[in-house]
């Protein structure tokens, strides 16, 4: 009987500390995991993949731009006559929103072709990612035109 409760209590508390163990993520590994998922989106748009580009984004995403709200079959559609032909992630922050999802927001400066014509720009983005049954995707995203900055006023 003791030896009964000896291995009960010993699995009950291994248990605990596998649960502890695997909720405690560092969130460093957390914030580079999310980033290099954004850039593999990035680059997934920049080669014209939109079969990668499409499995990272999650069936239920949500997208916002000024134009409005969109869900990923429209994100994707869309994204077919896109391609970026440069770009650079500045300005990158991250919060951690659980041990397995982040969120990144940063200035993106980009310069590509949209339905044939050229383009440069920079926007502030965010993403949120989480791993859903082993893999990350992205469940929200956001772009917001970058004001370019005023010019400083003489004074007279």
């Amino acid at each position: 009987m003791k030896n009964r409760i000896f291995l009960i209590v010993s699995l009950a508390t291994v248990g605990t500390a596998l649960i502890v163990a695997h909720s405690s993520s560092d969130p460093d590994a957390v914030r580079q995991k999310v980033v290099s998922k954004e850039r593999e989106e990035l680059e997934a748009v920049k080669r014209g993949d939109s079969a990668t580009f499409a499995g990272l984004i999650a069936e239920d995403a949500v997208f916002v731009d000024p134009r409005g709200t969109a869900g990923k079959a429209e994100v994707v559609q869309n994204t077919a006559e896109f391609k970026l032909l440069e770009y650079s992630m500045d300005d990158i922050r991250f919060v951690p929103v659980s041990p397995k999802s982040g969120l990144v927001a940063y200035r993106l400066t980009e310069k590509g072709v949209s339905h044939g014509r050229d383009f440069s720009g920079q926007v502030h983005a965010s993403a949120l990612w989480t791993e859903r049954e082993v893999e990350w995707v992205c469940i929200f995203s956001q772009e917001t035109p970058a004001r370019q900055p005023e010019p400083a006023r003489q004074h007279a």
